[in-house]
């Protein structure tokens, strides 16, 4: 990592672990309400990130859980929820702050949460480009709001380390800001704006198309939300700039010989005279049925040009089930 931008993140991170500030980010998905789950409210303030990595779907019994960047702890607490087993999950940070500030807010959580155990979670210092984990160890790896961060050669690196330490069939849960209308060079270039998780953004078929060319052979874009802008006033730039924030699980599953499937929200429904629609390609429409559709089988249906079959624009909120 450039060494002038490490050390720019790693002085934004430790003051926010020794002073904690509700507004470093802007995290717009609501925190979860589970039963008999109490968040301190110092990690509820530490909740660095734009958006959420635990879903509960992406979790089974005994899952190994890897979360990189911890920040206050929030989020290795909701996956402690579902896991409640010794030394089920790994958290790692490179700012020796952010992680002893981190262990003693999973202290204070012991406190409120008779079910919650610390040895649960095993805290470590560690850098995203090379984790201190074995290949093929982690079932569901996560991060938050960090790899936006990364210029993208270190990005590729730290996809990379995430798919080394993944089990086959594996799940990399991100949550990221994007920029679809392209990101000024000056801001680009600017350290301290990419460590407060607002100038690195890409668009975010780039952010894919670095995901897939890592080797994932699904992609699920989850949620798409509204983030920060970034104007003439209080930024050096000529236009308004509007960064959303995108949730995605990444699957490590084999790459299909016709690409990788991402499913962006797309669905197809059939309304022909036929009780269904077959493709000969494994996709099976019902008559009259939404069926969900990655981007790769969209486009393919929408070749045949056929006016009995609608196909539904990215809806950027993919929730399970579909054509692959």
């Amino acid at each position: 990592m450039n060494q002038s931008l490490q050390k720019v993140t790693k002085d934004v991170y430790k003051a926010a672990a020794l002073d904690p500030q509700k507004g470093l980010c802007c995290t717009t998905s609501p925190v979860w309400k589970l039963p008999e789950l109490e968040i301190p409210t110092k990690m509820l303030e530490m909740n660095y990130g734009c958006g959420s990595t635990v879903h509960p779907r992406d979790l089974s019994d005994g899952s190994k859980v890897l979360y990189v960047g911890v920040g206050g702890g929030m989020e290795l607490l909701q996956f402690a929820y579902f896991s409640r087993k010794p030394h089920s999950i790994i958290g790692i940070d490179p700012v020796a702050e952010m992680v002893e500030v981190c262990r003693q807010n999973l202290q204070g959580a012991e406190e409120l949460n008779p079910w919650f155990q610390n040895d649960w979670i095993d805290l470590r210092l560690g850098d995203a480009l090379s984790l201190p984990v074995e290949d093929e160890s982690i079932d569901v790896a996560a991060q938050n709001c960090l790899f936006n961060i990364f210029y993208v050669e270190d990005l590729k690196r730290a996809l990379g380390e995430m798919f080394r330490v993944l089990k086959p069939q594996g799940r990399l849960l991100l949550s990221d800001p994007i920029c679809d209308s392209g990101m000024p060079e000056n801001l680009r270039q600017d350290e301290r704006l990419r460590a407060l998780c607002l100038s690195g953004a890409l668009p975010l078929s780039q952010y894919i198309d670095l995901i897939t060319d890592t080797g994932f052979g699904t992609v699920e874009i989850r949620a798409r939300r509204p983030y920060r802008v970034l104007d003439p006033q209080h930024y050096a730039t000529d236009r308004l700039i509007f960064i959303e924030s995108v949730e995605v699980c990444a699957i490590k599953d084999p790459l299909p010989e016709d690409g990788p499937c991402v499913f962006t929200g797309k669905t197809a429904i059939y309304v022909g005279n036929q009780d269904s629609f077959d493709d000969q390609k494994g996709h099976l429409l019902p008559q009259g049925h939404p069926l969900a559709i990655c981007d790769k089988t969209a486009r393919a249906l929408s070749g045949l040009s056929r006016d009995d079959i609608f196909i539904s624009e990215s809806s950027y909120f993919y929730d399970g089930g579909g054509c692959c």
